[in-house]
């Protein structure tokens, strides 16, 4: 329980900070504190350990929970540019703070239905950053994509923990995984509602839109975080309803799969950087979803291995498209060309973030697409082919986004042009090194299921 506490007061005590003026950098390097802090915290790593209060994490939880601090902490390094211009900076950093406690109780809650109110209080201040902070008028629209998207399916969720707790008299996780409810409704109602977060393809229309308007920071937790909010909802609900997911994943997997090979296709006729990296992510996505489904050691394993080398990749991209933006106003590949002439450190890390994204190695989410790709094949060959094709476009759009931003003719505009700060590459090398460096403990990730 104190273990626990000691996070929140820490977390409560810097809000006081945002709102003095000059404590950004404060609180931005007190949150990789707390990222320190909390690595050290992990007792039992099987079970649920640090419990109190209906409180309490396994590994699931607690990788995530340093995923969302970490990425949290980047986001304030990214959005310089508000502290520069004094862009209501205080209200920003109480969000980021605000958002990070709402999504560590939501990983960190035993209660369904303490789960599901955080798991809705976490979309507040997400919409907040793109209606507040982001770049054109069509924002509201994102906005309202993202609201009734999310909001439309989590009503029925809601019914359904509710039909759970007069059935049972129960809402803690950890014992539900004993019952093995056999009810299409409620299998339909408690999973539909994960599938629209993760997003699955036919749901995913509201990524794109709000990625494109939202600021680099909303973008980056919107990747990094709020997507992994989907499988981890799947990754706990599945538990307790194992023989209606044996009966009716295969829906998924085959949706999950033949969209992502046309989220793949589709990325390699966009112009927007923003926009193939957010339909990079629906297709990354749409393979979790498939490995979680196959319902197996494998596809969970993979599911979370993916997720975590996913949440740091994507969030890498975003950054990385955001320094173009910049200097260049545009998201355009058109006008983003020849930047190696400009930026030919920068490059570099194009390549490597990029790499990464379609699983070299060695990089986590190598393991994870083998591993996912291991439970998929093991559940039916038919999907080999599908994954085949799948592995080789998300190879294809990397390299074509990698080609067209880095390699041209450059726009004539760029002869006043100021370089790379060390700033930034200290930001994409904090995203770039967990995710390479993690693969040497990739046991870690094994072990919990």
């Amino acid at each position: 329980m104190i273990m626990m506490l000691k996070i929140f007061f820490f977390l409560l005590l810097l809000i006081p900070l945002c709102l003095k003026k000059k404590m950004f950098w404060v609180v931005q390097m007190s949150m990789f504190l707390l990222m320190f802090f909390f690595i050290n915290m992990m007792i039992d790593i099987m079970n649920f350990c640090n419990l109190s209060y209906m409180m309490g994490y396994d590994i699931i939880s607690f990788g995530l929970i340093l995923l969302s601090i970490w990425i949290c902490s980047l986001m304030m390094m990214a959005s310089e540019k508000l502290y520069k211009y004094n862009f209501y900076v205080n209200f920003f950093t109480f969000n980021v703070i605000f958002l990070l406690i709402m999504l560590i109780l939501t990983f960190s809650t035993m209660n369904l239905f303490m789960f599901y109110m955080f798991f809705e209080s976490s979309l507040i201040p997400t919409l907040m950053l793109i209606i507040g902070w982001g770049y054109q008028p069509e924002r509201i629209q994102a906005g309202v994509y993202l609201l009734f998207y999310t909001l439309f399916v989590s009503l029925p969720m809601l019914l359904g923990i509710f039909f759970i707790f007069n059935e049972y008299n129960c809402m803690i996780m950890y014992f539900l995984k004993f019952l093995n409810l056999n009810l299409y409704i409620l299998y339909f109602s408690m999973v539909m509602a994960f599938l629209v977060k993760m997003p699955m393809y036919f749901t995913h229309l509201w990524l794109p839109k709000a990625h494109v308007e939202a600021p680099v920071s909303g973008s980056m937790i919107l990747a990094g975080i709020m997507l992994k909010l989907g499988g981890y909802g799947l990754l706990r609900v599945l538990i307790f309803m194992q023989k209606m997911s044996l009966k009716m994943n295969f829906l998924w997997v085959i949706i999950s799969l033949m969209g992502g090979l046309f989220i793949s296709l589709k990325c390699l006729c966009q112009i927007d950087m923003k926009s193939l990296i957010a339909y990079s992510s629906v297709a990354h996505m749409g393979m979790v979803i498939g490995g979680i489904m196959t319902m197996n050691y494998w596809g969970y394993m993979g599911a979370y291995v993916l997720m975590i080398g996913h949440g740091l990749c994507s969030s890498g991209l975003f950054c990385l498209a955001n320094i173009n933006y910049e200097r260049l106003h545009s998201r355009s590949l058109i006008l983003n060309k020849g930047m190696m002439n400009f930026m030919p450190s920068m490059s570099l890390w194009w390549f490597l973030l990029l790499s990464s994204s379609m699983a070299a190695p060695p990089s986590m989410n190598l393991i994870g697409e083998i591993s996912l790709i291991n439970s998929m094949v093991s559940w039916s060959y038919l999907t080999m082919f599908t994954l085949m094709m799948l592995t080789f476009f998300s190879a294809s759009y990397s390299l074509y986004l990698y080609s067209y931003t880095q390699h041209g003719k450059y726009n004539i505009s760029l002869y006043s042009f100021y370089m790379g700060l060390s700033r930034e590459f200290l930001l994409l090398m904090l995203h770039w090194l967990p995710l390479n460096i993690m693969i040497l403990k990739i046991d870690y990730f094994m072990i919990w299921f």
